[in-house]
């Protein structure tokens, strides 16, 4: 979902990049790095999902300037690692696709905001919501967190894609829906479908992976 082109006016920059800031030390003070300097397991995690997004999003379908279309992958990142890393794994991982030329480093702080933050805080937000309902079978944590928080996920971070070009007045809101929106339910199933498929193959081989899974809810 990357933007390709300095596409966002002057003042967007600037409230793009304090929206960015502000998740930035949020994530960093919510993130446990005492834990990550400690456990051999979730460094491994934290890299290996950077290293895996960073060539994931290196695949991607353009459409017009701005409206570049790829597989997130948050979803499953965040339910792996928490918010706050995956945030960061995600930040790693968009360095890697602006090292290679994929994205500019001006819009790095809107990149990260849509394709990183935002699905990051949603995904939260769904299994937080999850966790709240005290299911008791596993299968409300792979349908719900996995299949459509991915879902959900992707069409928030869209959807706000969507709001700051237009109200940047870069495109009017008909070629948006034209070129864009309509789209956006082709672009939920296999976000849904990739996301639930990882995490249902980590609970079932690697549940420890899983760092927002509490397995005592579902026995």
């Amino acid at each position: 979902m990357g933007m390709t082109l300095n596409i966002l006016s002057p003042i967007h920059h600037l409230v793009v990049g304090l929206l960015f800031f502000l998740l930035l030390l949020l994530a960093w003070f919510g993130t446990d790095w005492r834990r990550l300097r400690t456990d051999h397991s979730l460094q491994h995690s934290f890299f290996g999902a950077a290293v895996a997004l960073g060539l994931l999003w290196q695949i991607r379908a353009g459409l017009s300037p701005g409206l570049t279309i790829h597989v997130f992958a948050m979803t499953v990142v965040t339910l792996m690692l928490g918010w706050g890393l995956a945030i960061f794994a995600g930040l790693l991982a968009l360095l890697i696709v602006v090292v290679t030329g994929r994205e500019p480093l001006l819009l790095f702080a809107a990149n990260g905001l849509i394709t990183v933050m935002v699905p990051a805080l949603v995904s939260h937000g769904i299994m937080r919501w999850e966790r709240s309902r005290d299911f008791h079978n596993f299968f409300a944590y792979i349908f719900f967190c996995g299949f459509f928080g991915a879902a959900i996920a992707v069409a928030v971070a869209g959807c706000s894609m969507v709001l700051m070009l237009w109200s940047s007045g870069t495109y009017g809101w008909d070629e948006l829906v034209h070129e864009y929106l309509q789209y956006l339910p082709l672009i939920m199933l296999p976000e849904a479908f990739i996301n639930g498929t990882v995490v249902t193959g980590l609970m079932v081989f690697n549940p420890e992976r899983l760092l927002t899974l509490d397995e005592r809810r579902y026995r």
